[in-house]
């Protein structure tokens, strides 16, 4: 064989890459790293309302880990990088949805538990005016109050899982009702305690801790929660999930029972069920399903019962009269599930003087 070619290719010098192709070859490969490491490994949110104060505040960078539950691979692949559904300035769709993919998550280390932090794709973007994909929908934080299987009741304000109570995070906060002597509540007093009035609130959102400590002050001869009463429609606040005459009396305060749809369950359909799970198996698992007189039909068959492919998910804010969570709209699906969240890495207040912007004690806390 004639092995001069190969020897005089073997003996050439490497052309240098000109200035301007190690620059597109490093950006690519830093779009390209950063990318796998936002889908499979770890991503950067911010909290953009008070629904979870004072667990989280407005303001708060968190860290995401798609690790723990496992990562959700892409269901619209061909997406502009960096960008969660709209671009930056123009306003355009960042993705084309003319390639979708079936949902599929990876391995992860846990299942989603009660008491997690939980970062989630909003549900009634399903069939909303405004129609994304899966993994394209807006991004919510709340957290799991319920898994799949549990039967959940709300009384007084307190979420029940199975008969037992669950654990309160101890910053939640509710509203409460405040009567004094005639003097004015002292601003600093307010500020001090993290007392907030929220826009269109009348009553003062605060944590048990503070509302015990308010109790001491002189001025004060009253102060209890703000919570709707058992078995009445509370016309201060939207309609409850589901939204239908059965359940009239059921508010945000008091609430349930519910059970929480578990893959591989069974679900007897009648008029009381199918209120309830009628959205988890159309919209989320994609069936046809009609009503004729008192017969159900799913996908053109006569149906009496319907088994669950997915399990489902029950999400509320920390700040339980300030959040717009499950209550109101009902199931999380396990493929709307983004991540868990971690820590705080950046904690900035909008509202602070320029010297006070950064809240310091914030950085690199754990979320809990």
């Amino acid at each position: 064989m004639n092995w001069k070619f190969w020897n005089k290719k073997q003996g050439e010098p490497k052309k240098k890459k000109s200035t301007t192709r190690e620059w597109v070859d490093a950006i690519l490969f830093a779009v390209i790293a950063a990318t796998l490491i936002r889908t499979l490994f770890i991503e950067a949110y911010t909290i953009p309302t008070p629904s979870m104060e004072r667990s989280l505040l407005v303001g708060d960078f968190l860290f995401v880990s798609k690790v723990n539950y496992g990562a959700r691979t892409p269901m619209t692949p061909i997406a502009f990088p960096f960008a969660h559904h709209t671009m930056p300035v123009l306003g355009t769709k960042a993705y084309w949805d003319g390639v979708k993919l079936p949902y599929y998550r990876l391995p992860g280390l846990s299942e989603v538990k009660k008491g997690d932090v939980v970062v989630f794709n909003w549900p009634m973007e399903a069939d909303s005016p405004y129609y994304r994909p899966v993994d394209k929908r807006e991004n919510y934080i709340k957290r799991c109050q319920g898994a799949p299987g549990d039967t959940l009741k709300i009384v007084d304000g307190q979420v029940f899982v199975n008969g037992k109570a669950n654990e309160n995070p101890p910053e939640s906060q509710i509203d409460y009702k405040i009567t004094t002597n005639g003097e004015q509540l002292n601003p600093l007093i307010l500020e001090q305690l993290k007392i907030s009035y929220y826009d269109g609130f009348a009553n003062p959102t605060m944590t048990k801790e503070s509302a015990d400590k308010l109790r001491g002050f002189s001025s004060i001869t009253s102060i209890k929660p703000n919570l709707a009463p058992k078995d009445s429609v509370d016309i201060y606040s939207q309609p409850v999930f589901p939204n239908d005459p059965h359940y009239r009396k059921w508010n945000q305060d008091n609430f349930g029972p519910i059970l929480i749809p578990k893959k591989g369950w069974t679900v007897k359909l009648d008029s009381l069920t199918l209120p309830v799970y009628k959205r988890a198996i159309t919209v989320y698992e994609g069936n046809k399903l009609e009503t004729k007189g008192n017969d159900i039909y799913i996908n053109g068959q006569k149906a009496t019962s319907y088994t669950f492919k997915m399990n489902y998910y029950w999400m509320m804010g920390d700040n339980r009269h300030d959040s717009l969570d499950s209550r109101f709209w009902g199931f999380v699906p396990e493929d709307h599930i983004v991540g868990k969240a971690l820590f705080i890495w950046m904690s900035w207040d909008d509202n602070a003087s320029f010297l006070h912007k950064i809240r310091w004690s914030r950085i690199f806390r754990g979320i809990h």
